[in-house]
């Protein structure tokens, strides 16, 4: 069963946006896993210009799903991984000023400091998933770095699925095939939607999470949020 993790970044951003506490991140994730969601996860970036450092401390103590957290394992970060001990920590090698992740990790040349990052992760008992793209030397090095899953950047499927279904998801079949084989639990995230999202889950073996933010909480405000939720988890049934 493929578990959908919530992504509440664009909660935090229309907050943010003037300021105050609306709306509730803390109410929205707790409304979030009642109406159906298997996981939340945040992206803290060193401006908080969306999820604070201090919104990931304020949401360990009240989550009762899993908790995962993504980001570029800065030394900040990594103190903030290692105090809160979510179950999952991500990964991204996104450089501060970035928009939003637009690559994978290049395990080849990052793999002795991705693995002493690991290293320190798992002594704290916490999961670890390291964002990357579908190059099968990526995957294949990825194991070597100690890491439990990998997360499949979907960008590129997102992107050409109306031009050709078949051929965008055929690369991210292959890399499910090579990560099962290197003994990599398989994630993904990145522009997965309503429109793109069941298709993706028929054709990907061994899918265990997909974690959603900008499309889901887009289409809660058209259809609301508990709404949403639903649609989503039967895109994964």
């Amino acid at each position: 069963m493929t578990k959908l993790s919530v992504n509440i970044n664009k909660i935090a951003t229309l907050r943010n946006a003037r300021g105050g506490n609306i709306p509730d991140l803390l109410k929205m994730a707790l409304d979030c896993e009642r109406f159906g969601a298997e996981g939340i996860t945040v992206h803290p970036r060193p401006d908080e210009r969306h999820i604070r450092y201090q919104d990931v401390l304020d949401l360990k103590p009240v989550l009762k799903t899993e908790f995962n957290i993504e980001g570029f394992p800065s030394a900040k970060f990594i103190k903030l991984v290692t105090e809160v001990k979510p179950a999952q920590v991500t990964l991204v090698p996104d450089p501060p000023g970035v928009l939003t992740s637009n690559a994978g990790w290049d395990t080849i040349k990052n793999e002795r400091f991705l693995s002493e990052i690991i290293t320190e992760f798992r002594r704290f008992g916490i999961r670890t998933s390291i964002f990357i793209e579908t190059e099968e030397r990526m995957i294949r090095n990825a194991a070597k770095t100690g890491t439990d899953r990998i997360e499949l950047y979907t960008e590129s499927y997102a992107r050409d699925y109306n031009l050709d279904p078949e051929a965008a998801v055929r690369s991210f079949r292959t890399a499910a095939t090579i990560a099962h084989e290197s003994g990599l639990g398989l994630n993904a995230g990145h522009d997965l939607s309503l429109d793109n999202l069941k298709y993706f889950h028929q054709n990907i073996s061994n899918l265990l999470e997909v974690s959603i933010g900008h499309a889901l909480i887009s289409d809660a405000l058209y259809y609301g949020l508990e709404n949403t939720i639903q649609m989503y988890l039967r895109q994964l049934k």
